[in-house]
């Protein structure tokens, strides 16, 4: 997975969009963050997920997910090693990431969508 495509993927998101905060790439859906890149260095990025999210996904693929050191991690911010995730991974973790951050109606209206 290159940065360029976690971008993609990222911002196929509904009405997701990227922004920049403390030098590094950020995803964000209704102005929260969800996703950023670049942290701590080009070969990661991190998804913001609850607590749970992130035991489940950390325990099914350790060698892709990992919790962001210090205080942010236990909140469940987890990074995700580029180069060893596929974009079905990818993809399921940054949309859980959105839907952890997006607004409601946002979400009621994608559900809709779907039926």
């Amino acid at each position: 997975m290159s940065a360029k495509r976690f971008r993609s993927i990222a911002l196929a998101l509904p009405e997701a969009v990227e922004g920049s905060h403390q030098g590094h790439a950020d995803f964000r859906a209704g102005h929260r963050v969800f996703a950023t890149l670049g942290h701590p260095d080009d070969d990661w990025g991190m998804v913001k997920l609850t607590p749970e999210q992130q035991s489940v996904l950390v325990g099914a693929e350790p060698d892709i997910f990992r919790p962001v050191p210090g205080g942010w991690g236990k909140h469940g911010s987890t990074n995700v090693r580029l180069a060893r995730a596929d974009a079905a991974t990818l993809r399921s973790a940054l949309t859980m990431a959105w839907r952890n951050v997006a607004p409601k109606s946002l979400i009621e209206a994608l559900e809709k969508q779907k039926r």
